[in-house]
């Protein structure tokens, strides 16, 4: 589709491109990736389901976590490999409209579990003994839902608010999907109210889960630092290293994407791009690997899963041989 010119009218379709002169290239590690994610998140999900001992807050949290990492990346990773290998980068405005909906609202519900796996931290490593009467399964569950109705309704203004603007120069979003500055950055006339709810937004969720984040750690610090003992020391920091390491893999990305499209103007728009990319691929994908590796139980679990389909595999294979 070639640019389009409208006098304050809203297009039909928009048209995505970035990349384009590496995404060749850029498509295999794409698609590795989705496929670790999509891999690497459904195990962490059966293994969870189908294992009694796992059926815990924390892990409850982590199958929250795997659920929105699979909807987010299944919600731009498909059209992208499009536009990657078919150069197929039309989209129809109801569909760009709603990508960006879901990329949104499904980052945030990601936030919120965040905290409330920090919020988990905090009780288990503050108040053990009150531990299992705080955290139980309806907790969890309005923990969980909270965190759905949180990212749904402060998204839902978004599409209205995009609808009201006009496009008179072009319809190309120079973007591998439709994120909600780069929609907006297209827009002829006043978008101070586009950016404004943007920024308030991202202050709220980032800002605001980030400070109660922060919060929760200082009280775990300092409830460590009086344990008496260096083992329980080092085993209370140790049930925190996989929450950690999430964090600074999920944040990172987002806030580097964050203020380079604000106040990153001499910035290359590549590099935009690439950055945003890399805060849909790598969190979704590095989270059930973090938490496969430094969890034990779901790392043994996953091990035995792996001897019984190799033992199962040998069966058939000696069966065979026999016939």
């Amino acid at each position: 589709m070639a640019l389009t010119n409208w006098t304050h009218d809203f297009p039909s379709t928009f048209l995505l491109q970035g990349m384009e002169a590496y995404q060749v290239w850029f498509s295999v590690p794409v698609c590795t990736i989705y496929v670790v994610i999509v891999a690497g998140n459904c195990i962490i999900l059966l293994v969870v389901a189908t294992e009694p001992a796992l059926h815990r807050p924390m892990c409850y949290f982590l199958c929250m976590l795997a659920a929105v990492d699979l909807a987010a990346s299944t919600s731009t990773l498909p059209k992208m490999l499009c536009i990657f290998w078919f150069q197929a980068g039309e989209i129809q405005v109801s569909a760009c409209l709603a990508q960006m909906f879901f990329i949104h609202a499904l980052c945030m519900m990601e936030s919120a579990v965040l905290l409330a796996m920090a919020l988990d931290r905090y009780v288990a490593i503050c108040f053990p003994l009150r531990y299992n009467s705080v955290f139980t399964g309806p907790l969890v569950a309005k923990m969980g839902m909270a965190g759905i109705v949180r990212g749904t309704l402060l998204m839902a203004p978004c599409p209205f608010l995009i609808r009201r603007l006009s496009f008179c120069q072009t319809n190309i979003i120079h973007h591998t999907y439709c994120e909600h500055m780069a929609v907006v950055k297209l827009a002829c006339g006043d978008t101070s109210i586009n950016r404004a709810y943007g920024l308030s937004v991202a202050l709220i969720v980032i800002g605001g889960d980030l400070l109660c984040i922060g919060l929760s750690y200082f009280f775990i610090v300092r409830a460590v630092l009086h344990l008496s003992s260096h083992e329980a020391r080092l085993k209370a920091f140790g049930t925190c290293g996989s929450h950690l390491c999430v964090i600074l893999i999920s944040y990172s990305p987002a806030l580097f994407s964050f203020f380079t499209h604000r106040f990153g103007h001499h910035v290359a728009p590549q590099v935009h791009i690439l950055l945003a990319n890399l805060y849909l691929l790598f969190p979704p994908m590095l989270n059930p690997i973090v938490y496969g590796v430094r969890t034990k139980e779901i790392r043994e679990r996953i091990n035995v899963r792996l001897l019984q389909q190799i033992l199962w595999d040998e069966a058939i294979v000696a069966k065979l041989a026999w016939l």
